[in-house]
């Protein structure tokens, strides 16, 4: 990684628990928000570093992406009033190497 890369923190916003998402940690899956600029390459390496410095190395097998669009939204006095969106954001589904886990996520 470059000096200009950002850091593991900046690129994972935050796990994604869901009963969807919690049932795939089973199977070694792992649901993150991430940044909509990451590509997957940097993903897998900030979910390395991130557990790196936790002592629980792992290896990251496979990195899906998704972009999800945001909804449309009404305010406060239906059709005439005021409209808006939610943000949209990127989603990251993590295949782990079969044994291993993030605890982090695991104890939700």
């Amino acid at each position: 990684m470059s000096s200009t890369t950002k850091s593991p923190y900046e690129i994972i916003l935050r796990p994604i628990v869901t009963e969807k998402s919690v049932n795939g940690t089973n199977s070694g899956k792992y649901i993150f928000a991430v940044t909509p600029d990451a590509n997957k390459f940097e993903i897998a390496w900030a979910v390395e570093k991130i557990q790196a410095e936790s002592k629980n190395a792992i290896k990251v097998v496979g990195v899906n992406t998704v972009s999800v669009k945001g909804k449309s939204r009404r305010g406060r006095f239906g059709r005439r009033g005021n409209r808006g969106m939610t943000s949209d954001w990127k989603k990251a589904i993590i295949t782990l190497a079969p044994g291993q886990s993030i605890e982090l996520v695991e104890g939700v």
